[in-house]
């Protein structure tokens, strides 16, 4: 199924980069995105090439590989979700170790996908990803929301001037309730019946008015004051 049906028209294609160490992997990653219809502007082999040819496409979606020569792909992730907010990063690693899939979403990634995964749940991943969802390899999901929730019960630092919260409106905060339930933009926008747009709308909404950066920041700011329990 190609994603240039499901862009629409008028609406240009998700501009991808895949960063891999092994050539192979990474030609045939980048080549089974492309025939997808997603825009790959990029490919890096090591983890400061990385950071420098992100830097100048800027992409939409980030592919990345976790060890990497030259810098830890955590860093590389962390590095440039700092300097481009807007980017997502989805991980394609083969470790499903507990650890890495935390350090990974630590770091800024929105998702995390076993190499082992096929070419048809990659290109899904990457065209959620883009769209804004947290995809993870199924059984991982539950250990990444647990994540959320332990650092959620950790004291975050306040500034003694830190302004007011700022008012989110109730569909916000709707909406907010059930990303921190760990629903994908999908099902929230099938349990409240509005469209994929309108929830990424909300989203992006509630993270400017939040001062917010990624999901990951939402959801705990979510977390830390209950929504995931209303």
């Amino acid at each position: 199924m190609s994603a240039t049906h499901e862009e629409g028209a008028g609406q240009r294609a998700v501009r991808v980069m895949v960063v891999d160490d092994h050539p192979m992997w990474r030609d045939a990653v980048a080549r089974d995105l492309a025939e997808a219809g997603f825009d790959v502007v990029a490919t890096a082999g090591d983890g400061p090439q990385a950071v420098r040819r992100a830097g100048a496409v800027t992409p939409d979606v980030l592919v990345l590989d976790l060890n990497l020569p030259g810098m830890p792909g955590v860093q590389v992730c962390k590095t440039l979700v700092g300097a481009q907010p807007a980017l997502r990063v989805l991980v394609l690693s083969a470790s499903g170790e507990h650890a890495d899939v935390l350090e990974a979403v630590k770091s800024g990634a929105t998702g995390y996908l076993m190499k082992s995964a096929s070419t048809q749940e990659l290109t899904d991943a990457v065209r959620r990803t883009a769209a804004g969802d947290a995809v993870f390899t199924p059984g991982l999901a539950g250990l990444v929301l647990g994540e959320y929730r332990r650092l959620a019960s950790e004291p975050a630092p306040v500034a003694s001037d830190e302004p007011k919260a700022p008012e989110l409106t109730d569909r916000e905060t709707e909406v907010l309730r059930l990303v921190a339930k760990g629903l994908s933009y999908k099902q929230i926008a099938e349990r409240l019946v509005i469209s994929h747009r309108t929830v990424q709308n909300h989203v992006q909404n509630t993270l400017g008015k939040l001062q917010l950066h990624n999901r990951v920041e939402l959801v705990r700011y979510a977390i830390e004051r209950g929504l995931d329990d209303a």
